[in-house]
């Protein structure tokens, strides 16, 4: 196999990875950090894709996510200088695209009684694993908190996004969810 057949390129061995747009940085950058717990979480949600029947709407609400995830990955690996560069929708996270997750998040969450307990994950494997994935998004909220650019969508995004995630888990679960009274 030739080097330009490879799919790996090797310039990543001294610990940097490239930028969107040029540049590179460390692999153990806070951005990085960040760019991959967003990563983690898109692996996550598609986890939860896979249990999910096929061409379902459980399904295609799942695969927008997971697009609009590679979007948010695109915009948190460009250095502050290309910003400008990003183009609203394609790669960089817009207000409209937070509208979105929080009108799917309304819908979802309108189609079961709102618990007023503790939910306890794990009723069955495709609401657990939406429940990761929403603890998995958490975190890529909490790393890019302290990376996002100023005036970016990501956070509300990622925030609406466990929302939808959580209402999501819930109403797979249907009647059937199980959950601990608070202790008063």
């Amino acid at each position: 196999m030739t080097p330009a057949e490879r799919f790996y390129t090797g310039k990543g061995d001294d610990g940097t990875t490239g930028l969107l747009y040029g540049g590179r940085t460390s692999k153990g950058s806070p951005v990085i950090e960040a760019n991959g717990a967003i990563d983690e979480a898109q692996a996550a949600i598609g986890l939860a894709r896979a249990s999910a029947p096929r061409h379902g709407e459980l399904d295609e609400l799942l695969v927008h996510v997971e697009r609009d995830l590679w979007i948010m990955m695109a915009e948190m690996a460009t250095a502050p200088e290309n910003r400008r560069k990003l183009q609203a929708g394609q790669t960089l996270v817009t207000e409209e695209m937070v509208g979105w997750v929080s009108s799917a998040t309304d819908d979802l969450s309108g189609r079961f009684a709102m618990p007023h307990e503790f939910v306890i994950p794990g009723q069955d494997r495709l609401s657990a694993e939406l429940d990761v994935a929403r603890t998995v998004v958490r975190r890529a909220e909490r790393l890019a908190v302290g990376v996002a650019a100023p005036g970016s969508w990501m956070i509300p995004y990622l925030n609406r996004l466990s929302s939808l995630l959580w209402a999501a888990a819930r109403w797979q679960e249907g009647e059937a969810l199980v959950s601990r009274p608070r202790e008063d």
